[in-house]
């Protein structure tokens, strides 16, 4: 009983937005403002100290990281000379096999 009363309120209410011809954006999956051509609206100052704080904390790590473990970078042994290797070493055959 409440459905059936609630039912043509409800649709009252809704179809007037449905009428319109023009639709500037898609409220689907999006909770930001629509705009064009002017300025987006700025995030609040609680949106951007967060921000900064994640991005701190990022660099830190990063920073942080390469200072203390460089072998990430450079590599934990020296490079070997590619030169010194032999032919068995590299997997080539011998010149004498046919």
């Amino acid at each position: 009983m409440v459905a059936t009363r609630l039912v043509p309120l409800l649709r009252t209410v809704a179809l007037p937005s449905l009428r319109r011809g023009l639709h500037t954006s898609s409220p689907r999956s999006s909770g930001a403002v629509w705009t064009y051509r002017t300025a987006p609206v700025a995030p609040s100052k609680t949106v951007t100290r967060r921000a900064e704080f994640v991005s701190a904390l990022m660099w830190w790590w990063v920073l942080y990281h390469l200072m203390t473990e460089y072998e990430h970078i450079t590599g934990e042994f020296p490079y070997p000379d590619p030169s010194k290797w032999s032919d068995e070493e590299l997997g080539i055959p011998p010149d004498d096999e046919d």
